[in-house]
């Protein structure tokens, strides 16, 4: 990539809750533009996708913005190296757009639309990015699918093997305290209550999740759904035994383990060997997209203006 630093300006002034924009050219991607208002509605449209976003540094945000911009026009200048138009059959892309939707938590594409607008951005600017991605993954395809390789045999030998899971019937207490320093006080006094009432009742006394009036009870659970943090701290714990306390959101973790079982688990191996291949493929290509793009992005001038 060649970078051609022609001026530094200021563009964006915060005034208390208002933005001042100075509507200027920021940089050239070869023939493509990108503007004040072009940065200033990215960083609005990818906080609407990640609203982490708004939590970080101005500074960090205009990074963040004016990275996505250039990788988004650097794909649309080689996209239109092998393609005539980014055009799109309409049915296709209706669907495309309702499935887009519903990814961003609404139930119609009406809906997503409406918030994109109340959000002051323009429906085409965010249609336009989609019809890029989507063209720039049949790129993808078309150049490298004949490179990705998958071990079939490998896949179903795995597969086979995953199908017996082990499944732990648990129990639990979860307790808050004031202050930390009361901690070793209530352990004890949970351990105490424990030992001489039984978990159960302990967890009916101590216990501030809506399974304590249970008795803490919370059935047969597949060892492979619970957290990597959770599976750590139970792991060298035997049958009747229980945890140390394990900090979670809102307060403490106990946990006991009432049994454990092995299950076959019951699918359609055709059908989950296919899947896995999906996914093999498509991690494959996600790597070669990105080595494409990064020998792409060196042959395409950036003028900073």
């Amino acid at each position: 990539m060649k970078l051609k630093l022609i001026a530094l300006i200021t563009i964006i002034l915060f005034m208390g809750n208002s933005i001042a924009l100075e509507n200027k050219i920021l940089f050239k991607i070869n023939n493509e533009i990108v503007s004040t208002i072009d940065l200033f509605n990215e960083s609005k449209y990818l906080t609407l996708l990640n609203s982490n976003l708004a939590n970080l540094e101005k500074n960090k945000i205009y990074e963040i913005s004016k990275n996505s911009l250039i990788r988004e026009k650097i794909k649309k200048i080689e996209l239109l190296k092998n393609y005539k138009n980014l055009d799109i059959d309409q049915k296709y892309f209706d669907q495309l757009m309702n499935n887009y939707s519903k990814k961003m938590g609404f139930n119609k594409t009406q809906e997503f639309e409406a918030h994109i607008k109340s959000n002051e951005l323009n429906i085409e600017t965010i249609k336009n990015k989609i019809k890029i991605e989507v063209y720039w993954n049949q790129l993808i395809v078309k150049k490298f699918l004949k490179d990705v390789k998958i071990d079939k045999e490998k896949i179903k030998k795995e597969l086979k093997k995953n199908s017996i899971q082990k499944e732990l019937l648990l129990s639990e207490i979860i307790f808050n305290i004031n202050n930390n320093k009361d901690l070793d006080g209530k352990l004890k006094l949970i351990k105490e209550d424990i030992k001489t009432r039984g978990f159960s009742n302990a967890a009916l006394i101590h216990g501030v999740s809506d399974s304590s009036s249970n008795g803490g009870k919370l059935g047969w659970i597949k060892l492979s759904s619970l957290n990597t943090k959770i599976k750590e701290q139970i792991k060298n714990i035997d049958v009747g035994d229980f945890s140390n306390p394990i900090v979670i959101p809102g307060g403490f973790l106990i946990l006991k383990i009432e049994d454990q079982r092995m299950v076959k688990k019951k699918f359609d191996l055709n059908k989950e060997i296919e899947l896995a291949i999906n996914e093999k493929t498509n991690e494959q290509l996600n790597k070669l997209s990105i080595v494409y793009f990064n020998r792409v992005k060196k042959d395409i001038q950036i003028d900073v203006l």
